[in-house]
C-alpha cells in the first residue's frame, strides 16, 4: 500500500529530501514553480553532474492566468497541438514577465538571495533544465527519482503539491508514493512524452537572466545607475 502525504500526519518534503540524496537525477512535473522555494531541495540537486541525463528536468504546466495574453495564446494552437514560433516568443516572455513578478512579492531575506544564486549557477550548468508546456493547460504534479537501485530504480511521488514551500510543507496537500516497478516506468514515459512535445519550450536561460537582473544578483550595482 502507498504511504500518503498530507503534510500533517506525514509531510512530503523530509521524504523528497531522503529520495533525492540517493538518486543520480530527477524529472518534476508541476503546475507551479516559485523561485524562492527551490532552495528547499537545491543542496541535493546541487551533487548532480548536469546534461539532460544527470540533472533535475522540471516541466512547468500552464495555468489559468490572469492575462488575457496568455489565455488568447490557446487560441493560436493549431489542431495537431503544434504553435507558430512568434507565439512561443511572445509567451515565453509573458511567462518570464510572471517569474519576475515573483521576486517583487515580500521582503527578501538572505536565505532567498543566497538560495536565488544557487539556482542561477544550477540553470547555467544545466544541474537544472526547465521547459513551459505550451500544447495544453496541464496541473499534473509528478516527482520521478532515478537512483542506482536494480529493485527500484525509479520512485515516484504523484499527488497535489506544486514546488512551493506550501505544496511541499504546508497543509492542504495529498500525495501518495509509487514504488512499484511498472507503475513508475509508466509514468517515466508520461513525463517523457511531454519533455519531448512540440509544445514544450526551454526557458531555464530566461530565468537565469531574471535572476542575475534581481536584487540576488551577484554584481553589486553601481550607484551611479540608481
Amino acid at each position: 500500500m502507498p504511504r500518503i502525504f498530507d503534510n500533517i500526519d506525514l509531510q512530503l518534503l523530509p521524504i523528497l529530501r531522503e529520495t533525492l540524496k540517493v538518486s543520480y537525477r530527477a524529472d518534476f512535473c508541476v503546475g507551479y514553480f516559485n523561485l524562492r522555494g527551490w532552495r528547499r531541495i537545491d543542496d541535493l540537486i546541487e551533487q548532480y553532474v548536469g546534461s539532460e541525463n544527470a540533472c533535475c528536468r522540471l516541466l512547468i504546466g500552464m495555468q489559468s492566468l490572469p492575462s488575457d495574453e496568455v489565455h488568447a495564446a490557446f487560441s493560436l494552437v493549431s489542431g495537431d497541438g503544434r504553435i507558430d514560433n512568434s507565439s512561443i516568443v511572445r509567451f515565453k516572455k509573458r511567462m518570464a514577465a510572471e517569474f519576475r513578478q515573483q521576486l517583487t512579492i515580500g521582503a527578501p531575506t538572505n536565505q532567498d538571495e543566497a538560495g536565488l544564486r544557487r539556482l542561477s549557477h544550477q540553470l547555467k550548468s544545466q544541474k537544472v533544465i526547465i521547459k513551459l508546456f505550451l500544447r495544453h493547460s496541464l496541473h499534473a504534479k509528478l516527482y520521478l527519482m532515478h537512483r542506482n537501485d536494480p529493485n527500484s530504480p525509479i520512485v515516484g511521488f504523484l499527488g497535489s503539491s506544486n514546488l512551493t514551500l506550501p505544496g511541499l510543507a504546508k497543509q492542504g496537500e495529498l500525495n501518495v508514493d509509487i514504488l512499484d516497478h511498472d507503475a513508475c516506468n509508466k509514468l517515466q514515459k508520461w513525463f517523457s512524452d511531454r519533455w519531448q512535445d512540440y509544445g514544450c519550450v526551454d526557458i531555464f536561460q530566461e530565468l537565469a537572466e531574471i535572476i542575475d537582473q534581481s536584487w540576488a544578483r551577484q554584481e553589486l550595482v553601481s550607484p551611479y545607475y540608481t
